[in-house]
């Protein structure tokens, strides 16, 4: 079995990592000549570190970033507040505990995000096809072929991951369906600047006033800022270092900030819109092909990261030989995710910093609960349920559950009850923090970190890997 991937930003990039370690073969290609440039999206929530401690990237992701800084508002040159991104937001703040490792957002420019897995795929031995657009799709009951302008390529499954745009949705026809803000648009980009002290989210406005601002953001171990401003469609400015100082200079009314250097720009119309289906036949939708929305709690790349960690491992077992059908469980457990997060993005938008509160934006939370890979038959559940994030903790050996989760398969978690051999790992757990389960009971972890089922039966547990 073979599949193409279209698309090697973080979501394709992301697949490919999770296929390479499952040795499932696979092909990457990219119409972009290499790494885009520019920061893009700069903050990875909580769940996503968890990914890519799973895929081994973490300690590159970590030296790559910092803590997401504070937000600094600015009257003229006084500083009126500084305020957390969870005060920002009206969101819950987590603190780290055995449970949760990781409780707070990263920031990282987009580009440095994709520099590392692209380099940890190299590690893998894959490579991306740069340079290769692909510019229609058809399929059949035994394959799909991915037509570009110097040929063709078979695939057997086909995973489009290739932006909002995307090519192959649009030659599918699937439909995506919702709303575009027409009347505002926003403007982002990466320039330096002189004149800024400290590390933060510098809110510059002349007035005082949250909505009337232009923004700059330290990035990590660069000299550029991330620079964002929204405005009426009616009011762009000229899409130039010219263009961008005047913006500043009369959002900020400040003459001593001096920005140079310009990387690049992009003005955008915000979007909410996703897909009608996550699959047709043997093509697969993920990321921004399938859902677009607002930037606003810094949701999409990390929910593309998902559909793809989702979406691997049972490539992997349709592989081994699993019957196909299982992917459809992509389509029942996603979907539902990127409706939610298309409601989130858009309240967080329309706050626009003003508060109101909000639901968390860590992803901790996302759960496949009712979904049809959670099974759990205990009489009385607690909090912890089939389709809930797996927590982090300690095994009775006290080897760290994350370490234990690393890798392509399942993992049996015996909570005082003997470990039974049902051809995945298994070790023995104490009942603690994370876990509410009553003594004798088995945990199964899928490979995405994801509790598969719960049950006090270890040949319940033995039927659910068979089937």
């Amino acid at each position: 079995m073979t599949v193409l991937i279209v698309g090697a930003g973080p979501t394709g990039l992301t697949l490919s990592c999770d296929l390479a370690r499952h040795h499932v073969p696979f092909r990457i290609v990219d119409k972009a000549a290499g790494v885009f440039p520019g920061s893009r999206a700069k903050g990875l929530q909580p769940r996503t570190l968890e990914v890519f401690e799973d895929l081994g990237v973490l300690d590159a992701i970590q030296a790559g970033g910092e803590p997401f800084p504070k937000f600094r508002l600015y009257h003229g040159r006084e500083v009126v507040w500084e305020r957390t991104v969870s005060e920002m937001l009206g969101s819950p703040r987590l603190t780290a505990s055995p449970a949760v490792p990781y409780p707070d957002t990263w920031l990282i420019p987009q580009w440095r995000t994709e520099e590392i897995l692209h380099a940890h795929l190299t590690e893998l031995g894959g490579q991306v096809e740069w340079n290769t657009e692909i510019i229609g799709v058809t399929q059949d009951s035994t394959g799909v072929t991915a037509h570009t302008a110097d040929g063709e390529i078979r695939a057997d499954y086909l995973v489009a991951a290739d932006g909002g745009h995307s090519t192959v949705r649009k030659a599918l026809g699937v439909g995506f369906a919702g709303d575009t803000f027409e009347t505002e648009r926003t403007l982002i980009g990466d320039v330096r600047a002189d004149g800024l002290d400290g590390r933060f989210c510098h809110i510059l406005t002349g007035n005082g006033a949250v909505g009337d601002r232009f923004s700059l953001w330290n990035l990590p171990d660069s000299d550029h800022y991330q620079f964002v401003a929204s405005m009426p469609a009616d009011q762009v400015p000229d899409l130039t270092l010219d263009g961008v100082r005047r913006l500043c200079a009369d959002r900020s009314g400040r003459t001593d900030i001096h920005l140079h250097d310009l990387r690049w720009i992009s003005l955008y119309r915000v979007s909410v819109r996703m897909v009608d289906r996550y699959r047709v036949g043997r093509v697969l939708l993920a990321g921004d092909a399938a859902h677009v929305h607002s930037s606003a709690g810094g949701q999409g790349l990390n929910t593309g990261v998902q559909d793809a960690y989702n979406l691997g491992w049972k490539l992997a077992a349709v592989q081994a030989g699993a019957d196909p059908q299982l992917l459809d469980t992509y389509t029942a457990e996603r979907m539902p995710v990127a409706l939610a997060v298309l409601g989130l993005t858009t309240q967080l938008h329309r706050q626009d910093f003003h508060g109101g509160g909000a639901p968390a934006i860590h992803q901790l939370d996302i759960t496949y609960r009712n979904g049809p890979l959670a099974l759990d038959d205990r009489s009385e559940p607690g909090e912890l349920r089939a389709g809930d994030r797996a927590p982090d903790g300690l095994s009775s050996s006290g080897t760290r559950l994350f370490d234990a989760f690393r890798g392509p398969h399942h993992t049996l978690l015996a909570f005082d009850a003997p470990t039974p051999d049902l051809g995945v790992p298994a070790i023995a757990v104490p009942v603690g923090e994370g876990y509410d389960v009553a003594p004798g009971t088995y945990v199964l972890v899928r490979p995405d970190g994801y509790v598969g089922a719960i049950s006090e039966s270890a040949e319940v547990i033995g039927k659910y890997l068979r089937r």
